[in-house]
């Protein structure tokens, strides 16, 4: 059994700035992509940032130059560096890993439960 558990979302003023935790446990054998995605109620889950087991980075426009995902493989950790928040980055945040749990065995998607982001003006 694998979780993903996020933490560090909370309320923050326009230009402040948050650092997004999540730790992955369970039977894990080696985890590849990891990333976060958002979700406003009512709207589509959308990418945010994306890291690979190489430390190559993808990022959503919306946050480019604001944002920064890293990863600790040690820990088995992602971590998401928001800076510059604005109102619109107000949603849940949820963590994202793509894990295979045994060797030579298949990959699987994991998310996390989410975790509130918001952004006042």
């Amino acid at each position: 059994q694998v979780q993903l558990v996020e933490s560090g979302g909370g309320l923050v003023q326009t230009g402040g700035s948050l650092r997004l935790s999540c730790a992955a446990s369970g039977s894990i054998s080696t985890i590849y992509l990891m990333g976060w995605y958002r979700q406003v109620p009512g709207k589509q889950r959308e990418l945010v940032a994306t890291i690979s087991s190489a430390d190559t980075t993808n990022y959503a426009d919306s946050v480019k130059g604001r944002f920064t995902i890293s990863r600790d493989d040690a820990k088995n950790m992602v971590y998401l560096q928001m800076n510059s928040l604005k109102p619109e980055d107000t949603a849940i945040y949820y963590c994202y890993a793509n894990i295979r749990v045994r060797i030579g065995g298949p990959t699987f998607n994991y998310w996390g439960q989410g975790t509130q982001v918001t952004v006042s003006s």
